[in-house]
């Protein structure tokens, strides 16, 4: 249930920035496997943000999930793709300490089958993208 290649954890640096790689399909449709994701680590979590966390049961797994709301002293998470599983309803409310930054770019690199001229200029223009706080998903999201 990974969703964060492992390159992530070595990537993380002194800076507040840095990059992230998704795997898994838990955030479909605002992520998806392969996506490339710049992170704002430390940066504060308001409901609705996409945030990068430690698994509370893996603590060396990363995933990445939406902030639904707080909890108590933790956060409420779910994956966008209600399917996928791997959130706050198999696994509770995250500590506020595991939840490690906040997503603020989401980069598509370009499939395989684009090779047409018209399939390059929609991949351009959708490939780099915010990852902004979606206010009306978590709003949906929490009345599940």
């Amino acid at each position: 249930m990974p969703e964060l290649s492992q390159e992530t954890e070595r990537a993380r640096g002194p800076l507040p920035f840095g990059p992230a790689e998704v795997t898994g399909p838990s955030m479909v449709p605002t992520l998806h496997h392969g996506d490339l994701l710049l992170v704002h680590w430390g940066a504060a979590v308001r409901p609705g943000d996409v945030v990068v966390l430690r698994h509370p049961f893996q603590q060396d797994l990363l995933v990445v999930k939406r902030a639904v709301e707080r909890r108590g002293a933790g956060w409420w998470v779910l994956g966008d793709n209600a399917f996928a599983g791997g959130d706050s309803t198999d696994y509770g409310v995250v500590p506020e300490e595991l939840v490690l930054g906040r997503v603020r770019l989401r980069y598509r690199p370009r499939g395989r089958g684009q090779r047409s001229p018209l399939a390059v200029v929609r991949w351009a223009v959708s490939a780099l993208r915010p990852v902004l706080s979606d206010r009306s998903a978590s709003r949906r999201l929490r009345a599940r």
